[in-house]
């Protein structure tokens, strides 16, 4: 058990940082409260009784956690990680409830009295609803209470009340007594709080988001836990892993009352003069070391410049020339907005060209990383797939990327959005040069990189429709509904996951359907196990994407359906090689025979690759089709 809180702060800065990382749950961990009737138990949390009814359990970290700061408005980042089972004993649908939830509230909150059942521990009849309500939670919830749930099962976002902002079906008795791993993140950059979630046993998973305000809703320090209850109907809710981190920085704000300073000045003068004197010795040290880093660090990291200034690679760009060729980074030239920072459309004069500017956010150290990445990495390989990487910028701390601009925007626009669909050629053509970028960045480069992030979003068309496989633009490490069962379970990316997430990108490519929306209405099939459903039924090319209007080649989709399926199996290991996967496209090597019923995940180490080298994990821009 890891359980850190950190209150960093100098004269200029204060930044808190917690960091909760909870494998098991021990009796003499003093660092968790359990209330009501939760406890631990062979390392995981039982909260309620099977014995007993209308009960609720919940547990809290001891800690407070800073959420936001009043003067400065800055906001926490955080993420939490954590592994449950809800088990229903075996019952049917109308013998069991209610859920559990995790939840942020303030300090000293406790469990309200008659908050069994539907309330999850955390409302009852008098709150429900109430304007004085500080509370964000997330429900999974397995009953629907007619006075404010939806008809279904599900999973839901909820602000200071028991109904959802946002909810999402989830038929929750499919997994009963099946290991759930669920994702909660809030980006205080987009105000964005997403959930994700996936089981052990099965390759379903479900994902939501909604954008909020914390400030608006949640004191400046607050409690972190989770809250489970049941009502006449029994379940059994287990807590089995938990990690939560976050940070807050913020600048600090000169003391508006001066007069504070005068008190006890006998002393205060010669003691303030012995602190002050050491604070900036130590200041001055300080930044003295950070300015010596931070030169080691740019020069040793982009070592490369020289290179570049001789025209060998992308060419260094004044911060200056990019403010201008962006509007001064205008909102009207915003082309979205991820993780890591904004995309911008701009125009540099000298070159007469059209660009796409990625504007790392500050302060963001994993977009330096994506930087440092993108920079080093993708801009020393050569290929006619690899979308180009232009320009770069560290001026002055500030860290930006040019790409070249594509004028016809996303694949996902035109498989999904309302942009014109794409004729079956085009469509083709994508998936072949997509295959094509990942074998050379996969076995053909001196060492290999993994993506981790493909997906139709990051697939480019410019004005010819020729395809590129774009710079990610999330902060996530690769996206729900693309990431393969071993990746979410272990978070190791591989050559194996990027083939994963290939496959279900050659799917949505013939079907014209998102891999995360559900086939039918208040149903969790995803895509990947209704088209296998199709394939062993013999009913493969009735998923065709209606869209095309049966003009395409019949032997191609089925030959790019069937490796979309033998791309995205659930265990690594029976994968192919992009490498074979290209063979199979081209009709060099015969279509594989897949089985009739989509295998269960498993979660085997994939063989590792002959290269001596680990593989390279980036946020790499490829481009394809060309």
């Amino acid at each position: 058990m890891a359980i850190h809180v950190y209150a960093i702060s100098f004269p200029s800065l204060s930044f808190f940082l917690v960091l909760i990382r909870l494998p098991r749950f021990d009796s003499g961990a003093n660092n968790i409260l359990y209330q009501g009737a939760a406890r631990p138990n062979v390392g995981a949390v039982e909260f309620n009784s099977l014995t007993y009814v209308c009960q609720v359990g919940r547990i809290i970290f001891a800690e407070s956690v800073p959420i936001w700061e009043s003067e400065t408005r800055e906001v926490t980042s955080f993420t939490s990680h954590f592994s449950f089972i809800i088990d229903t004993q075996g019952k049917a649908s109308s013998d069991y409830s209610a859920g559990l939830a995790s939840f942020l509230a303030p300090v000293g909150s406790e469990i309200p009295p008659n908050s069994a059942g539907g309330f999850l521990g955390l409302f009852n009849t008098t709150t429900i609803d109430s304007s004085g309500n500080q509370v964000v939670l997330v429900e999974f919830d397995t009953f629907s209470n007619t006075d404010w749930d939806p008809e279904v099962e599900h999973v839901g976002i909820n602000i200071n009340s028991i109904s959802s902002v946002k909810y999402a079906p989830w038929n929750f008795s499919l997994y009963s007594e099946d290991t759930a791993d669920a994702w909660i993140s809030y980006n205080a950059t987009t105000r964005n709080l997403s959930v994700t979630w996936s089981y052990q046993n099965s390759s379903s998973q479900g994902s939501l988001s909604h954008q909020i305000d914390l400030t608006e809703i949640l004191p400046e320090t607050a409690i972190v836990g989770f809250s489970a209850a049941t009502s006449h109907r029994i379940e059994r809710h287990q807590l089995m892993s938990w990690e939560f981190n976050s940070s807050l920085e913020r600048k600090a704000i000169k003391e508006k009352n001066t007069n504070r300073i005068t008190i006890v000045i006998g002393v205060a003068v010669p003691l303030g003069v012995l602190v002050i004197g050491g604070c900036i010795g130590f200041q001055i040290l300080l930044c003295w070391k950070r300015r010596k880093r931070s030169y080691q660090y740019m020069e040793g990291t982009f070592g490369i410049n020289d290179d570049f200034e001789r025209g060998a690679g992308p060419r260094r760009f004044s911060y200056k020339d990019l403010v201008a060729a962006t509007t001064s980074f205008s909102s009207e030239r915003k082309l979205g907005e991820g993780g890591f920072g904004a995309v911008y459309k701009g125009y540099i004069n000298e070159l007469d060209r059209t660009i796409a500017v990625k504007k790392i956010s500050e302060g963001s150290r994993q977009g330096e990383k994506e930087y440092v990445t993108e920079v080093k990495v993708i801009s020393q390989l050569r290929h006619r797939n690899l979308v180009q990487l232009i320009g770069f910028c560290h001026d002055g701390g500030m860290f930006l990327l040019v790409y070249v601009f594509m004028s016809n925007g996303s694949l996902d626009s035109h498989l999904f959005g309302k942009k014109t669909p794409l004729n079956w050629n085009l469509r083709y053509k994508a998936a072949r040069g997509v295959a094509s970028a990942l074998l050379y960045i996969h076995e053909e480069w001196e060492q290999c990189v993994v993506h981790r992030d493909i997906k139709p979003s990051n697939i480019m068309l410019d004005s010819n429709f020729n395809h590129e496989l774009g710079p990610r633009t999330t902060g996530l490490a690769g996206t729900l509904g693309y990431m393969a069962p071993e990746y979410i379970k272990t978070g190791r990316a591989s050559k194996a996951s990027d083939v994963y997430s290939f496959g279900v990108v050659a799917l949505e490519i013939a079907t014209g359907r998102r891999s995360v929306d559900p086939i039918e209405e208040n149903s969790q099939i995803g895509l990947v196990e209704w088209v296998w459903h199709l394939y062993g039924s013999g009913n493969l090319l009735s998923s065709v994407d209606k869209r095309m209007n049966a003009e395409f080649d019949e032997k191609q989709m089925e030959c790019l359906m069937i490796v979309g399926l033998w791309c995205a199996h659930p265990d690594s290991n029976l994968r192919p090689s992009i490498k074979q996967v290209i063979q199979v496209l081209d009709f060099d090597m015969g279509i594989p025979n897949l089985p009739s019923k989509m295998p269960i995940p498993t979660y085997q180490e994939h063989v590792a690759s002959s290269s001596s080298h680990e593989p390279i994990l980036t946020n790499s821009s490829l481009e394809v089709g060309r």
